[in-house]
């Protein structure tokens, strides 16, 4: 065996052996503190869910690394620290990707039916989310693995409509007429980043309105008939 350091790291070597380490050897798995523990501090964080839409990108490296940084000083202070993975479903965006694929091939949703759709979203779930955890895992991210979760799982989604429905209730979140962005495609509302976005010359316009009382008028300024259109009504 040949005891000279190479000229370059090479963290594939290394890294991606201690990380399969921790893995298996359960490591990071924090056992549910009983009564007894009390005395013990504790911290818990919650891994905001990526996406299973794709894979992680430099964004999710860098906050993760973060996380992994704080648990981990957390854990050295003698605390019980867990550190909670999870996949986020992102139905809407999820739905897009796979309806990209079956374009691809030449076939559409609609021509699947409505189960072997869902079918195909599920498979795609199990390709990206366990992609996302691999990249994960090869980092080092000390999480417990033993709790790991996805949002469509059954419990986890109970816990999510009891959350809504309490900020409902709290007055904290409502329901309300805003513009969307509309997939004629998928005939769906999508998020700004699912949207291309094009830059096009047009003109803004002024329109005066008097108050009823003659007093005066306010001006409103809009840049395409549609906002025209919404304004007039309000008024």
């Amino acid at each position: 065996m040949s005891h000279e350091l190479p000229k370059a790291y090479d963290p594939s070597v290394i890294e991606e052996r201690w990380a399969r380490y921790w893995v298996e050897e359960h490591l990071f798995d924090v056992a549910t503190p009983q009564d007894t523990d009390e005395q013990r501090k504790k911290f818990t964080m919650l891994l905001p869910p990526p996406n299973v839409t794709g894979r992680l990108h430099m964004g999710h490296m860098l906050n993760q690394t973060e996380m992994d940084i704080l648990t981990r000083w957390h854990r050295m202070r003698g605390e019980t620290a867990v550190w909670v993975p999870g996949t986020d479903h992102a139905g809407i965006a999820t739905q897009m990707m796979v309806e990209r694929q079956l374009a691809s091939e030449g076939t559409s949703r609609c021509v699947l039916g409505r189960e072997a759709f869902v079918n195909r979203v599920w498979d795609w779930k199990e390709l990206y989310g366990g992609a996302i955890l691999d990249q994960m895992k090869r980092l080092g991210a000390s999480v417990d693995w033993s709790r790991e979760y996805f949002t469509m799982d059954e419990r986890l989604s109970v816990a999510v409509k009891e959350c809504f429905v309490r900020l409902w209730e709290q007055g904290l979140i409502y329901r309300g007429a805003y513009i969307v962005n509309w997939d004629p495609a998928i005939q769906t509302a999508v998020s700004d980043l699912e949207v291309e976005h094009e830059e096009r010359l047009g003109k803004i316009y002024h329109i005066r309105y008097p108050l009823a009382d003659g007093s005066g008028s306010i001006v409103v300024a809009t840049t395409g008939r549609r906002r025209c259109w919404a304004t007039w009504q309000l008024q």
